[in-house]
């Protein structure tokens, strides 16, 4: 068995489906609100060689921590001001990698390992507050991307499905 393949058992990590990758919600505050909605969540993020975190947003910030494995790049395209960047989450801040990282809310957001050589896995979390919510998330369409930030066009068409 594989590293990856040993850190999804020994999670208890589950398919995240159309986004991408491997998953479990490890924490959910008491709910803060009458819809029943935790005040915050948490959960690990395992992505793979053969897989990534397609572009997506959320209606609240989303703080990333990188934990174990190879180093990420993580895609933010902001419709807001048109700007399309990236940051390299990872274990070697003298390197220009950041242990953690906000993706702010309405922001697209997607991710995948930096480089195809190294373990083949990164281990990450993600925290949310509010607390996770369907309705908060909405994945990415790659040509109306295109067509908003065409300068991002190798970042879309690699982390759209």
């Amino acid at each position: 068995m594989d590293e990856a393949a040993k850190i999804i058992a020994q999670f208890g990590l589950q398919p995240l489906p159309a986004e991408g990758g491997w998953f479990r919600q490890t924490w959910a505050a008491p709910a803060a609100d009458p819809d029943g909605r935790p005040a915050g969540t948490a959960i690990l993020y395992l992505i793979t060689r053969d897989g990534f975190s397609a572009l997506h947003r959320l209606r609240m910030d989303e703080v990333w921590h990188f934990y174990a494995g190879d180093a990420v790049r993580l895609v933010e395209l902001d419709p807001a001001t048109g700007q399309a960047g990236a940051v390299r989450l990872g274990a070697d801040p003298l390197a220009g990698q950041q242990p953690q990282h906000v993706v702010r809310a309405d922001v697209w957001q997607g991710a995948r390992l930096a480089g195809q050589n190294g373990r083949g896995w990164a281990l990450l979390g993600c925290t949310l507050v509010p607390g996770w919510d369907q309705r908060d998330f909405a994945m990415a369409n790659r040509r109306d991307l295109l067509a908003q930030f065409p300068q991002a066009e190798a970042d879309i068409v690699a982390l759209t499905r």
